[in-house]
């Protein structure tokens, strides 16, 4: 991101420590108070704002330093480097306790400006934004187009609009809004004047300046606009531009009548021809009143824009200038359309033929967002096919334009704010996951908090298994999106990040055709209803898997997938329950072998195994054979042992008639034998190779569940009992030389409670195996009420007893 060079002064200022600092803005109080404020001046100044800037932490300067550079601001005579740097360090800084600074006496409106940013930037406190609105306005109220120059100081107006709203009278922003409106429409068309070089030859015919141009090189013929372009720029001209970039703002905080008021309403069921008339007949009367003079004036000048956009530029800044103003220019005609319907009949025949022309333009797709945005808006009243709009969005640009960055994060938060206005169109939506995910892949972690608010909206009940694995295979995904990047673009044509091939057998893989199938389907664009083992992908693209981006994605999906298990908890009935059960049982294995991501995934795959067998009890019995199947294989016990830890305590748990009548004895006998078996395996000996040694919090809830099994079936109990007792004599062995002699101890502890409690088959199954009315309140565990189970019993007979006496 930066320079070698500018990384060693980030890193310098950041080691100055605070008695140094001192030290420093003591030299900077010398140098500000002499007479001649010169490059040495200067010189400091840059240093100090560097220092102040490069950390995140405050950093505390001297009371002198600051009251210093509060003068120096205010000097009228003070040159405007010095004024800019004394600002910028205030602005840092803010907010003061001890700022003196005031706007109230200041003449000239470039030092009006600076000041007035660092008031501003200290929020609203003591109304300073207020004081300095009305400062502002009364240099704008007695303004003369020969006086001095406004620039300065529309952004300072623009951000105390925006901190306080109210302030403005209506008289106040009548003013404004002329004054923007005839800046946007009646600029010069005549390129500024060249500064005189006094020489012999210069002659003021040489000097006489020309027309401005359009982008492409012709001499503009229509007014003034931020796209008409020159060697100089007048006063007028650049206001023109400034007044554009804040018009947006400005007609939503100067609009007193909404979208929804009776009087839009009543106007929006006019005839569109005869509103058009309407509105063109007042607007040449030029007796409008002020607000909507500034719309007719805005909306001339976004049609305009649109035209000049059609446009081919000779220079590239230009035509990025252009896609800027086209985006600006579309949003600004939504806001005008929602505050006065009748524009919208004007507005609808160019915005249809602009999303023709940008359907066929990827350089343009950015301005397709705000284009879908009017249609989603404005569609049911102007009868546009928004969805088909939305359809085209969401099928090509994802594929298309994933690794740019800006679009990514526009695009999806483009989908977040228009959640409400896609009503029923939201399945294009969830039905486009797939394609979504590719911006999240490529561009985590900066999209990860965008896309965490996003996805709940996405989940649903028909996709929710797809979206599942897809979310596992967001790392794989990542990969695939590097080699299709790859592979699409010439040798002399790489992206900057691909400065060598390092993985040519993978790229010789993904054009293989005998892997085509599985990365058409890692890469689809859509919801295809089906779910691929993308097993083999995993093996192939492992030599990528330690790649930064893979690695950075790889740290977005626990997160996504708690948020994911979250929203769909809230509707899934017990067959979709089951499914995301067993889906977490086969995928536990199966994942791309990204480091780190494993063990991440794990704890949280087995959290959520908890989770939907808490909400639905029944799985374990249903889910059986797959369970039994999971408990006797050695992949239970990677990365930890939490999936394994949190199916051995569920069957332990909810195997029970209490929960499901359907269990037997039967299966019960067959779990137990199971995790008997694998009990013996992982504290024996001599453990199996392909077995990785065992953590304690295994052993324990082994013996836990074990011992809760033969409590249901009291004939376990002498076989749990001698296991138990050799538990409690567990000489370390290979298998259990990881577990430290702490955690050694624990485990024969807890064998001991277990035999105990076992010594009491009817307490053992009590305390082990509760009903539900008793293990529902949990009021065992409950350590804030406290309440002995015994007064609860006591309370039902004593309400027996009284309802057999008379009333």
């Amino acid at each position: 991101m930066f320079t070698a060079g500018a990384e060693s002064l980030l890193h310098q200022a950041r080691a100055i420590q605070d008695e140094e600092l001192r030290r420093f803005c003591s030299r900077v109080c010398k140098l500000l108070q002499k007479e001649d404020l010169g490059p040495d001046a200067t010189d400091a100044l840059r240093r100090l704002f560097l220092i102040v800037s490069a950390t995140k932490y405050s950093r505390r300067l001297e009371q002198s330093c600051v009251d210093l550079l509060q003068t120096t601001l205010c000097l009228p005579a003070c040159p405007e480097q010095l004024q800019l740097l004394c600002a910028a360090i205030l602005r840092e800084r803010s907010p003061w306790d001890s700022l003196s600074l005031s706007c109230d006496h200041i003449q000239n409106t470039r030092q009006l400006g600076l000041v007035a940013s660092v008031l501003l930037a200290q929020g609203d406190r003591a109304q300073e934004a207020r004081n300095v609105g009305l400062r502002v306005l009364q240099v704008l109220e007695s303004w003369q187009p020969e006086g001095p120059s406004l620039r300065p100081l529309l952004p300072v107006l623009s951000k105390v609009t925006s901190l306080a709203p109210g302030i403005l009278r209506e008289d106040q922003t009548n003013v404004l809004s002329k004054r923007l409106a005839d800046w946007l429409r009646y600029a010069s068309t005549q390129q500024g004047p060249a500064h005189s070089s006094g020489g012999f030859f210069s002659t003021p015919r040489a000097r006489q300046p020309g027309p401005v141009t359009e982008v492409d090189g012709a001499v503009a013929t229509d007014f003034f606009t931020v796209l008409s372009t020159g060697q100089r720029f007048t006063e007028d001209q650049w206001l023109n531009v400034q007044a554009f970039s804040m018009l947006r703002a400005w007609l939503l905080h100067s609009s007193s009548e909404g979208p929804g008021t009776p009087d839009a309403d009543d106007r929006s069921e006019l005839d569109g021809s005869t509103l058009s008339v309407l509105s063109t007949a007042a607007a040449s009367s030029r007796l409008l009143p002020a607000p909507e003079r500034l719309r007719e004036r805005a909306f001339e000048y976004c049609q305009r824009l649109i035209e000049q956009s059609n446009r081919r530029a000779l220079r590239k800044g230009d035509a990025d200038l252009q896609k800027a103003c086209l985006v600006e220019a579309v949003l600004v005609l939504d806001v005008l359309c929602r505050q006065d319907p009748s524009f919208l009949y004007r507005t609808l025949p160019c915005l249809k033929a602009l999303h023709a022309r940008l359907c066929g333009d990827p350089a343009s797709v950015r301005a397709l967002l705000p284009v879908a945005q009017f249609f989603l808006h404005h569609g049911e009243a102007a009868a546009v096919d928004a969805e088909a709009a939305c359809r085209h969005l969401f099928a090509r640009t994802p594929s298309e334009l994933f690794h740019s960055p800006l679009l990514a994060f526009e695009f999806i938060r483009f989908c977040r704010d228009n959640l409400p206005l896609l009503g029923r169109n939201l399945g294009v939506l969830k039905l486009s996951f797939p394609n979504l995910f590719k911006f999240l892949a490529w561009n985590s972690p900066p999209l990860t908090p965008e896309f965490a608010a996003l996805l709940p909206s996405l989940v649903d009940a028909s996709t929710a298994v797809e979206m599942l694995h897809a979310l596992l295979d967001l790392p794989c995904l990542a990969a695939a999106l590097d080699l299709q990047l790859r592979s699409s673009q010439p040798a002399s044509e790489r992206p900057l990040w691909d400065t060598s091939l390092r993985t040519p057998s993978c790229l010789e893989a993904f054009r293989d055709p005998q892997f085509q199938g599985l990365f058409q389907h890692l890469l689809r664009a859509k919801a295809s209803g089906t779910a691929e083992r993308l097993a083999p992908l995993h093996r192939l693209l492992q030599p990528m898997a330690s790649c930064a981006r893979v690695v950075q994605c790889a740290e977005a999906v626990p997160t996504l997938l708690q948020l994911f298990f979250s929203a769909v908890t809230q509707f899934a009935d017990k067959a979709l329950s089951n499914q995301l059960a067993l889906l977490l049982l086969e995928r536990s294995d199966s994942l791309y072998q990204v480091p780190g991501y494993e063990a991440h995934v794990h704890r949280v795959l087995s959290s959520q195994f908890l989770a939907l067998c808490a909400q639905n009890p029944s799985l374990v019995v249903e889910l059986a054979k797959e369970l039994l199947e999971f408990v006797g294989g050695a992949s239970g016990m990677h990365s930890g042992g939490h999936m394994l830890t949190s199916v051995v305590w569920a069957i332990g748990e909810y195997l029970s008639v209490c929960w499901d009548r359907r269990c037997t004895v039967e299966q019960i006998n067959k779990f137990f034998e199971a995790l008997e078996a694998l009990l013996f395996e992982v504290t024996q000996s001599r453990p199996s190779a392909a077995l990785p040694k065992c953590p304690p919090q295994v052993i324990t809830t082994l013996m836990t569940t074990l011992t809760k099994l033969a409590s249901r079936s009291q004939d376990l109990i002498p076989r749990v009992s001698l296991f138990l007792s050799k538990m409690r004599t567990l000489a370390p062995s290979p298998a259990t030389s990881s577990v430290h002699c702490e955690d050694m101890g624990a485990v024969r502890t807890r064998a001991t409670e277990l035999l105990n409690l076992l010594k009491m088959p009817s307490v053992a199954q009590f305390v082990l195996t509760p009903s539900v009315e008793v293990s529902e309140p949990r009021y065992h565990r409950d350590t804030n009420t406290a309440l002995p189970l015994a007064l609860r019993t006591v309370s039902r007979l004593v309400e027996k007893e009284a309802g057999l006496l008379p009333g």
